[in-house]
């Protein structure tokens, strides 16, 4: 069901910070910062040869990032994100085995402009799957 790595997530506490590590220390093509009101954050994607990289920093004081950085200050992996070709059928199956889809159920548009949704963490070794569809 499940097809290739599409990114693994980053909170940071300093977008520009953390940006300016992958450009300049590691040598990465960073993206531009863009702001995602409907998910609470700002993001920046990092491209890479296989995957890409994706930094969350909080935008407003709702956002899920900033409860997750209360937590871990320093930042840390928030979230591995997986393509599947149908995103509501990989829901209901999912659905089906047990697994608890966050946010009602309901696909939203991410960052890539396309639809996304995610599962609950202690559904998979306490790691948040976002899958989205491609």
């Amino acid at each position: 069901m499940i097809g290739r790595l599409n990114h693994v997530a980053i909170a940071v506490p300093d977008l520009e910070a953390a940006s300016e590590q992958y450009r300049g220390t590691l040598g990465a093509e960073v993206g531009l910062p863009q702001d995602e009101p409907d998910h609470g954050v700002t993001v920046v994607f990092i491209a890479l040869p296989n995957t890409k990289i994706e930094l969350l920093h909080p935008l407003g004081e709702d956002s899920p990032i900033r409860g997750f950085l209360d937590k871990n200050p320093a930042g840390g992996i928030h979230h591995i994100c997986y393509e599947v070709e149908d995103i509501l059928a990989a829901r209901d199956r999912l659905a089906a085995g047990g697994a608890r889809v966050l946010g009602g159920g309901e696909p939203k548009i991410g960052a890539h402009g396309k639809p996304v949704l995610f599962l609950h963490p202690k559904d998979f070794n306490g790691c948040l799957i976002e899958l989205e569809q491609v």
